[in-house]
């Protein structure tokens, strides 16, 4: 049975599922798209702030799309409600203290959490109270983990927009606080018409102080994206990347993002595949891909899980983790997204253990704590 504090949690995952027991590595996990709707509800009453509903589950609901009204124009807006919650450093140390908390109940040994500075100075929270805001609540989620029998290590990426004109001073900024809870920093928002090129400063920036970084890529836009990206900078990871397909031709016919999973099965084992030069240089250098199955299966990327192409990619021999995304938002948690991988693709517990060493050797840590954290795996 779960301790008190870890108690009901994760919301989106069977507590009897075996997959639960798995040691895993979390690593494209959004703070603001995994809030508790319970604390979404008490800070909006301690603020003043009116949401779409009082009741947690259906407020859930409306975030994950599940309820349509009140329709909004564009995604970012529901985006836009949970950072506006989190002004001050105590409610922003709360969110990643829960934040710990949930990744704990789902057995996740190493997390990443990844948030925008910028979208928390509304109430003059300045950037660097706001860094430290977060890393106090991971350090105390962390604490009270332990004290719930669950070792867990929370490390915070920070995010620059693809939209502002700020990427050079977060990328400043992550330098400055690179050290015990800020191990990277990630290119966030809007892929299409806001090419990494744009954010060329910031990527050198990053570079020479040697500052490990993904970006948000090939998933809203396709291979001219994931080309621009690699020209402009030296990603250690691609957030998505899912995309690439699109660089790899099935007798002769390059393949789309939403029927390669089709295309590849209808052509039978006979099938040749020959991926491009893109394609190629993301797989032969191990660049890791950080995958969201159920985020990129609502119709925005493909319709469905069944013609997501994580499984296709595992198989090419890419490097692929499997992560939530926006656990509220998303509905699932890396338990949920483990098992869709097992019901979709056949992946059986070895698969899944690969893909999690996979994850920690991606994982943004100096190398002894990475390796630390891949003994512990193999222990397990």
């Amino acid at each position: 049975m779960p301790t008190p504090v870890l108690a009901g949690y994760p919301r989106w995952a069977d507590p009897d599922d075996p997959l639960l027991a798995l040691p895993k590595v979390s690593l494209h996990d959004h703070l603001d798209g995994s809030l508790r709707p319970e604390t979404m509800l008490e800070l909006a009453d301690a603020q003043g702030v009116r949401l779409p509903y009082q009741d947690a589950d259906k407020l859930a609901g409306w975030f994950q799309g599940l309820i349509a009204e009140p329709a909004v124009e564009n995604w970012d807006e529901k985006f836009g409600i949970t950072t506006r919650l989190l002004q001050t450093p105590p409610d922003l140390a709360r969110a990643a203290h829960e934040f710990v908390l949930d990744l704990a109940a789902d057995g996740v040994v190493y997390g990443e959490t990844r948030w925008a500075p910028e979208k928390h100075t509304l109430a003059d929270m300045s950037l660097d109270d706001a860094v430290d805001a977060v890393a106090d609540g991971l350090a105390s989620g962390e604490q009270a983990a332990r004290e719930a029998g669950r070792t867990i290590q929370v490390r915070q990426l920070l995010c620059a927009m693809r939209t502002s004109d700020r990427s050079t001073e977060i990328a400043a900024l992550t330098a400055a606080h690179l050290g015990a809870s800020v191990v990277g920093f990630d290119l966030a928002g809007e892929e299409s018409g806001y090419p990494a090129s744009e954010h060329i400063a910031a990527l050198r920036l990053l570079d020479e102080a040697d500052v490990p970084y993904t970006l948000h890529v090939g998933e809203h836009a396709g291979l001219d994206s994931i080309r621009d990206t690699l020209e402009s900078g030296s990603p250690r990871r691609l957030g998505h990347g899912v995309r690439i397909v699109e660089d790899i031709r099935l007798d002769g016919r390059p393949l789309t993002i939403t029927g390669a999973v089709a295309a590849v099965a209808a052509a039978g084992p006979d099938a040749v595949l020959t991926l491009g030069p893109t394609a190629a240089q993301v797989r032969d250098q191990g660049l890791p891909l950080e995958v969201c199955l159920s985020s990129n299966s609502k119709g925005n990327v493909v319709d469905s899980r069944r013609n997501h192409p994580l499984g296709l990619l595992h198989r090419l021999g890419f490097v692929v983790t499997v992560n939530p995304d926006n656990r509220m938002m998303s509905a699932t948690s890396i338990t949920r997204e483990m098992g869709h991988a097992v019901a979709e693709f056949g992946w059986d517990h070895e698969t899944l253990r690969t893909v999690t060493r996979s994850a920690a050797r991606a994982a943004f840590l100096p190398e002894p704590e990475r390796s630390s954290l891949l003994t512990r795996l193999d222990a397990s």
